[in-house]
Formats: structure tokens, C-alpha cells, sequence
């Protein structure tokens, strides 16, 4: 390790679709997975909460 390595500019951590992946390693590959895995996850619970929310409005108002 070198005393320049602080000077080096910060890859960021987030994952914008589309982007290079040539110069990533594969750690930092993974760690992308495991980001866009987690989003995914996110994204489907708020399906899941808008849904039920939907179905529990539509029995209130055919009631």
C-alpha cells in the first residue's frame, strides 16, 4: 500500500444501470449484486404493502 492510496478518487457505492463494469473487480461485483439483491428485496415488499392496502379498499367500498 502506498502513501497515494487516500489521493485515489472513491468509487461510489451505489449501482447505476447501465453503467462500465469492466473496471470493477469481482468483489466489488458482488457487492453490487448483494445492493441491487436488497433493492429488489425493498421494492417488493412495498408491492406487497401496496396490494394489500388495495384489496383491504376495494372490500371496504363493495361492502
Amino acid at each position: 500500500m502506498s502513501i497515494f492510496d487516500d489521493d485515489r478518487p472513491k468509487k461510489p457505492t451505489a449501482h447505476e444501470i447501465g453503467s462500465d463494469l469492466s473496471l470493477l473487480s469481482i468483489d466489488e461485483l458482488k457487492a453490487r449484486v448483494a445492493l441491487m439483491q436488497t433493492e429488489i428485496a425493498r421494492l417488493e415488499a412495498e408491492i406487497t404493502t401496496k396490494a394489500s392496502g388495495r384489496k383491504a379498499a376495494e372490500s371496504l367500498f363493495r361492502s
